[in-house]
């Protein structure tokens, strides 16, 4: 359970020797990384102080929407500033619009109790439907939903939700603690509805059953789960919340979900929710667009409260009412479905007033600091972290950012945000730039090392090679640049491989392995990738004819009996993670580059004591191939080329290699003592380490 401990202090200004000493350019923004830090201490003591504590502040969920008492009566409250007065309806009075008035309360509060049936049960029965009528100060009558609804539903015959009264009578109970926190993160990024083989949404249930299985088997130690906040809209993928404290129910029930994490917990697998507080759907009748009947309850009013690119509605984080709803929102995950942490999304939009909109962050760090940058959203993000990392201190937080901000992943009390992780959403861009740009006798190996190495000093880092971004209609995945013209005529096992299947295979295994090697201190594969999955992501919608074909994940073309070399680059996948859980290197600081030979196409480095050998030449093979290597006797742990990775099975996995002292000069100019001559076939890579693999 969670620790409610009251918060740990804060100094005055933050220690920025640290952040200084890695990065001297920021010194002439000294100043602006303490006004931040002084914002945020300063926010932090003043909600302290009005509410008593940033616990009872933070569990707000507990006071707001709707509440069965000790004596089944029901206590209901809101905030709707602007509404001149509010009822509740629904099923329990027959609809009728005006027989529940909500008391007025101070600072745009509301209040309903409504006491128990005459045998004492609860007036309103669990799954009945309720909506919230709002009085505007115009006279207009809205119909509308608790923004503290905890489940929405949508009827076969209506284009929207119906807020439900969940209220069980045997909710689920969890079983399993939470695990411990990953040393290395390695993620399943991965959506419930498309779960499935079927052309159908895919339920809670499935993915508990089918692919939490699979997860674990593959060597994925975190799943993040995306789509999961109710959305009314399927075809956004989740990032047009409609109800934030709602579990998506067209995959199934609350009780569902919690089911799901506790199976996963029970695996040993951590469990991250994708998080949208960047903005919110424009829904009025089943989201937070103009709740009270105003245009400023949640939000911004006027153009600054509109994103231009997203259509949706931009949240004031200066608002108290809106800090209260959106962390109390974070601790509702975490203590009711026992998530372990979130990925949050569209953080660059959150950061700045321009929301990122045509800007390349290429220039200078004053791109990061002025009166472009949204400090109130900062302080969001601060005040986020801060409570998710005081209750619960193994919480995972990662941030989508792609401008770089310096800091983000930084402590709070060294000058940062307090993420723990950011995406490196640059790599996935290279990778794809080379499939459609460079033929494969010129990739450049001095430019592949500087992008999965190019990152912030002392900032954690999740790489990927592709995430859902590049499944979607319109980009291509790795397998879809590498093999589209042949992947539905020519993935059997049972014949040989042609020349696009064969370039295909070997260099999808190389990129995803120097990603995760070399890229970062986490890892993520979005759901299907890891087998090279034969098809983009398209949601149902009226450019397709409202078609499934496309969102779905084609897991039967990993059974036996299809005979296809998917399941090749499923094993690899999976002994990838593998080695990465005995070795660690994710949660190795030290990476030693060796070699990035232009003209042999060779990459060689060193990271937890393991040595990756790359040859990524398209027809060169090297015998006696000199490569750096502390000294030791050495051992085959991963071949690429191994035949049972779709590989031509040229090295001899026994073989050991022997450190000579001979001297090697490294890409940097550093003498290294020792070296050692190891066969490396071509668009093969090998990973050697001191020790054999259990």
């Amino acid at each position: 359970m969670a620790d409610h401990s009251k918060h740990e202090e804060f100094t005055e200004l933050p220690d920025l020797s640290d952040f200084l000493g890695e990065d001297p350019y920021l010194a002439p923004y000294q100043q602006d990384l303490c006004r931040r830090y002084q914002l945020f201490t300063k926010s932090l003591c003043n909600l302290e102080e009005a509410e008593g504590s940033i616990d009872v502040f933070t569990r707000s969920y507990v006071f707001y929407g709707v509440h069965r008492q000790a004596d089944n009566s029901l206590m209901f409250r809101e905030w709707a500033p602007g509404a001149q007065a509010l009822y509740l309806t629904g099923d329990f009075n027959e609809w009728n619009s005006r027989s529940h008035p909500y008391t007025s309360k101070e600072y745009g509060k509301w209040e309903l109790s409504i006491p128990p049936k005459t045998e004492s049960s609860p007036a309103i029965q669990h799954r009945s439907k309720l909506k919230l009528v709002v009085l505007t100060s115009e006279g207009e009558e809205l119909y509308r939903i608790s923004p503290w609804a905890k489940y929405c539903h949508q009827s076969p015959d209506s284009n929207t939700y119906d807020w439900i009264h969940w209220d069980p009578s045997k909710p689920f109970v969890h079983q399993h603690q939470r695990p411990k926190r990953p040393r290395s993160l390695r993620i399943y990024e991965a959506h419930v509805g498309i779960a499935s083989p079927k052309e159908e949404i895919a339920t809670y249930t499935n993915f508990t059953l089918n692919v939490l299985p699979k997860i674990k088997d593959l060597g994925y130690n975190c799943v993040q789960l995306m789509a999961i906040m109710e959305h009314a809209y399927y075809g956004s993928f989740g990032y047009q919340v409609t109800n934030f404290f709602a579990a998506s129910s067209r995959f199934g029930t609350p009780e569902d979900l919690k089911r799901l994490v506790d199976t996963a917990h029970s695996l040993g697998i951590t469990v991250l929710l994708d998080v949208v507080h960047s903005h919110a759907s424009s829904n009025t009748a089943d989201g937070l667009n103009r709740f009270d009947g105003t245009d400023s309850c949640f939000f911004h009013s006027g153009p600054r409260g509109h994103h231009k690119q997203w259509g949706s509605r931009l949240f004031n984080y200066q608002s108290w009412e809106v800090m209260r709803f959106l962390l109390s929102n974070l601790r509702w995950w975490m203590e009711e479905y026992l998530f372990d942490g979130f990925r949050f999304d569209g953080v660059s939009s959150m950061l700045y007033h321009h929301h990122g909109i045509d800007m390349s962050f290429s220039g200078g760090y004053s791109d990061y600091f002025g009166m472009h940058v949204d400090e109130d959203a900062i302080i969001q993000l601060m005040l986020s972290n801060h409570i998710l990392h005081t209750f619960y201190p193994d919480c995972i937080t990662i941030a989508e950012d792609v401008s770089g901000m310096p800091g983000l992943c930084k402590s709070l009390k060294k000058g940062g945000l307090g993420f723990d992780y950011r995406l490196n959403m640059a790599v996935p861009d290279k990778w794809i730039q080379i499939m459609k740009e460079l033929k494969d006798e010129d990739w450049d190996m001095g430019n592949i090392v500087y992008t999965l190495t190019n990152r912030r000093k002392g900032e954690g880092c999740i790489c990927y090679a592709e995430s859902h971004d590049q499944a979607l209609v319109g980009d291509k995945s790795l397998a879809f640049w590498l093999m589209d013209k042949e992947m539905y005529t020519n993935m059997s096992s049972l014949v040989p491989m042609t020349p696009v299947i064969d370039r295909g295979i070997q260099l999808h295994k190389m990129i995803r392995l120097i990603t995760q090697a070399l890229g970062g201190e986490g890892y993520l594969n979005f759901m299907g990738n890891e087998f090279g999955h034969p098809e983009w992501l398209d949601f149902p919608r009226k450019g397709n004819d409202e078609s499934y074909r496309f969102a779905r994940r084609q897991y039967d073309l990993l059974e036996p009996e299809n005979n296809l070399r998917y399941t090749q680059l499923y094993a690899f996948d999976r002994d990838m993670n593998r080695a990465e859980e005995k070795y660690g290197w994710l949660a190795s600081e030290k990476v030693l580059v060796t070699t990035a030979d232009e003209k042999d196409k060779v990459i060689v480095f060193e990271r937890a004591n393991v040595l990756f050998v790359f040859n990524f030449h398209p027809s060169n093979s090297y015998s006696n191939y000199r490569v750096a290597a502390s000294q030791g006797r050495y051992c085959i742990q991963l071949d690429s080329d191994a035949e049972q990775y779709g590989g031509h099975g040229r090295l001899e996995t026994s073989t050991e290699f022997f450190t000579q002292p001979e001297s090697f000069r490294g890409v940097n100019g550093q003498w290294m003592p020792h070296s050692m001559k190891v066969y490396i076939p071509c668009r093969t890579v090998i990973v050697l380490a001191k020790e054999d693999i259990e």
